[in-house]
């Protein structure tokens, strides 16, 4: 028992470190794109860290295993290096129990990456494409950031405002700034430039159409390159704004509870839960490999076997999306599906594991002979 929790704490303190540090890359990477998407008037600001809370399962999905995997190979790697595996080794640890208590160790891992890829991660897709189908139905008096120059309407208006302001009939824009671009009569494109103190949304009770209410201000119409502007100045001038469109969420299979997919025929379902239940099942097998992987002479150091190992996860990791592409267009049978990646590296585990004995035993009974 007592080293079983040495072993445990060796594993969890390394997993733990890798997880964060590869967490912190994710979420800052997946952070700034939709900070880029928000300053382009993609997105609202103030939901981004709802987004990147939402999309934390399906991180973790790829980095647990991972990190697992890198964590054994880390910490038995130190060991061996300082001699502690070789001073277990000669108290009768053998390298079958300690494969036994490694997969103790990451049945909890394996539990955790069970939820997140059962449970978890689905919900939270779902909730993710729900809030972006809701930007969709947003105006640019929504998603206008003070300070920023934005363009909407495929770039045929771009907006901009020094300051905003919230009151009780919604954001108010102070010395707001709008370009128009559309054709004249002459069929040449023309520019309406309009600088106001103040623009509001409002909506027509008879037609429900929303407008751009602006306040004091001026308009300025003509064709860039020219001189012959016309200049008008208004108290108030009302602009359209684009129609909300009706948009049915469309559910991917990555969104579906697992329950339906496991009511579902369909082939593409069918992929997505092979994809889940191999998140589970990539546990296990790494951990086969890792424990043998790990074993390093004192003078290689802990860090010698990072990059057979990162690429053994990488290529496990392509099969597995190869394979579910496969399924998905009907390349592969279902009933072969994923499994035949996973029955691969399981051999290579068990050749990692146990290929050098029984080698051994061979050379040592034909020199016998």
């Amino acid at each position: 028992m007592i080293i079983f929790r040495y072993l445990s704490v060796q594993i969890f303190q390394v997993m733990g470190a890798v997880t964060l540090i590869l967490l912190f890359v994710a979420l800052t990477s997946r952070f700034l794109q939709y900070l880029s998407d928000a300053v382009a008037g993609k997105l609202a600001s103030d939901i981004l860290l709802l987004l990147i809370l939402y999309r934390l399962p399906d991180f973790m999905l790829v980095i647990l295993p991972f990190a697992l995997f890198l964590g054994i190979l880390l910490a038995y790697g130190r060991m061996y290096a300082d001699n502690e595996m070789t001073v277990l080794s000669a108290c009768g640890f053998s390298r079958r129990k300690l494969l036994a208590m490694t997969l103790l160790c990451s049945s909890v891992v394996a539990v955790a990456a069970g939820l997140f890829s059962l449970q978890l991660a689905p919900w939270g897709l779902q909730n993710t494409e729900q809030i972006k189908l809701s930007q969709d139905e947003l105006t640019e008096l929504d998603l206008i950031v003070a300070g920023q120059f934005q363009e909407f309407n495929d770039g045929q208006r771009t907006t901009y405002s020094e300051t905003i302001q919230v009151t009780a009939n919604g954001k108010q824009l102070n010395n707001a700034f709008v370009a128009v671009r559309d054709m004249n009569a002459t069929g040449r494109a023309g520019l309406r430039i309009i600088v106001s103190e103040t623009a509001r949304p409002v909506i027509d009770d008879s037609s429900g159409r929303r407008f751009m209410l602006l306040e004091n201000g001026f308009f300025y119409d003509g064709i860039p390159g020219q001189a012959n502007y016309q200049i008008t100045q208004f108290d108030e001038q009302a602009l359209l704004l684009p129609e909300q469109t009706s948009i049915s969420p469309v559910v991917q299979e990555k969104a579906l509870p697992t329950r339906l997919l496991w009511q579902s025929d369909a082939v593409a379902s069918i992929a997505e839960l092979q994809w889940r239940i191999s998140v589970i099942l990539l546990i296990p097998v790494l951990t086969l490999i890792a424990v043998p992987l790990s074993k390093v002479d004192p003078r290689q150091g802990r860090f010698s076997k990072l990059v057979p190992a990162a690429l053994i996860y990488t290529l496990y990791y392509i099969l597995l999306q190869v394979a579910m592409g496969a399924v998905e267009d009907g390349s592969i049978h279902p009933y072969i599906g994923v499994w035949w990646v996973h029955l691969l590296f399981l051999a290579l585990g068990v050749y990692l594991m146990w290929g050098g004995k029984i080698r051994k035993v061979s050379l040592l009974g034909a020199s016998h002979a």
